[in-house]
């Protein structure tokens, strides 16, 4: 069986670490083959973004890195289709929400090529979201469409999708048991960073609509408050957010003139689990990091209206606060009612995709 990998963005690394690693068991145990072949977009270049996390989850070098950080699905498309055209596959594997996801689905309608969806039947609701747009888009044409909730499997049943629907668990929940336990020994960030263990804040801004001079103002507006309490807001600053904060004078003079805010480059997957598990509490507008807060036994304060992952609301471990300065510090004054949450699985979610694509019986 060959398999086309299409990634592009710092989630759907961390998804492929866990699938190429239940590819390479499943070799080694006999059977049918699968040989994976990864394209990587480009729609993360910076090293700190990209490179780095193949080289700390040894995710299998890429047959093909495109130039498309700067693209929109439809062109991307165009060049993806362009890359594999004279090349053979059973199946195209997807991961996520990005444009990255959306461009690979359309790349592989346009050469017939049957689409795996990990993460498949997500929705937060707001269609002005692209990852709403990508993921649904994606859904429509997926021939296997892999679930990681109960949530997911009824969304999809609610749009009409029923054929081929697994619920397999979070492929991201065996990432975080494979590499928390390396991250413990490998990762020296909290001695770089003078942290102690429960005793500051994690922060994290990226997504498009919050990367704009009115609601990052009122971000930092929070984060500035929260941080009289003596206790340190540690933020790897994604190169999004930094290009909005270096383009406004007076937001730039206020984000770094504050000694309470360490301000950081993007940091590695280890480092950030580290981070992650040694957090008194996360803020983030992130998807993938809400669940690695979960993973790693850590309170989470959402900065968006909305959220994909309604369970870890519901179980009490994240709160939803958009980015009113207000609601931000009120949630985080306020008790976690935490509960456990099983939906995500028991860590073999990427052994069952895997099955399930060589099994036949779909």
């Amino acid at each position: 069986m060959r398999i086309l990998t299409i990634i592009g963005a710092r989630p759907q690394f961390i998804k492929a670490a866990a699938v190429s690693r239940a590819i390479s068991t499943h070799n080694k145990l006999g059977g049918n083959r699968i040989d994976e072949f990864i394209l990587h977009t480009g729609q993360h270049y910076d090293h700190n973004m990209s490179q780095i996390f193949f080289d700390d989850l040894e995710i299998p070098k890429p047959a093909w890195l495109l130039n498309c950080s700067a693209m929109m699905p439809e062109p991307m498309s165009k060049e993806i289709t362009d890359t594999v055209k004279n090349e053979k596959f059973d199946c195209v594997l997807l991961y996520g929400d990005t444009y990255s996801t959306l461009a690979g689905a359309l790349a592989a309608e346009n050469l017939q090529i049957p689409i795996a969806h990990v993460e498949a039947g997500l929705r937060s609701f707001n269609n002005a979201m692209p990852e709403e747009h990508n993921r649904i888009e994606t859904d429509h044409r997926a021939k296997w469409l892999f679930c990681p909730t109960t949530t997911a499997v009824e969304n999809l049943t609610n749009e009409g999708i029923t054929r081929n629907v697994h619920l397999v668990g979070d492929v991201m929940y065996d990432a975080a048991l494979i590499f928390a336990g390396i991250a413990t020994k490998k990762s020296d960030i909290l001695t770089r960073l003078n942290l102690r263990h429960k005793d500051f804040y994690l922060a994290t801004i990226h997504r498009a609509e919050n990367t704009n001079t009115e609601n990052l103002t009122r971000i930092f507006s929070a984060l500035s408050s929260i941080a009289t309490d003596g206790t340190p807001i540690v933020l790897p600053l994604h190169p999004r957010t930094r290009n909005v904060i270096d383009s406004d004078a007076c937001m730039k003079a206020k984000v770094f003139g504050n000694s309470a805010i360490k301000i950081i480059e993007p940091v590695n997957y280890l480092d950030m689990i580290m981070l992650e598990k040694s957090a008194r509490l996360i803020l983030t507008d992130s998807g993938g990091i809400q669940k690695e807060a979960y993973f790693h036994q850590t309170p989470c304060v959402t900065l968006r209206e909305e959220t994909e992952w309604v369970e870890t609301v519901n179980a009490g471990w994240n709160k939803i606060v958009g980015t009113d300065a207000e609601k931000i510090k009120s949630a985080i004054e306020s008790p976690f009612a935490k509960q456990l949450i099983t939906d995500y699985g028991s860590g073999d979610s990427a052994q069952k995709i895997i099955e399930i694509l060589c099994s036949g019986n779909y």
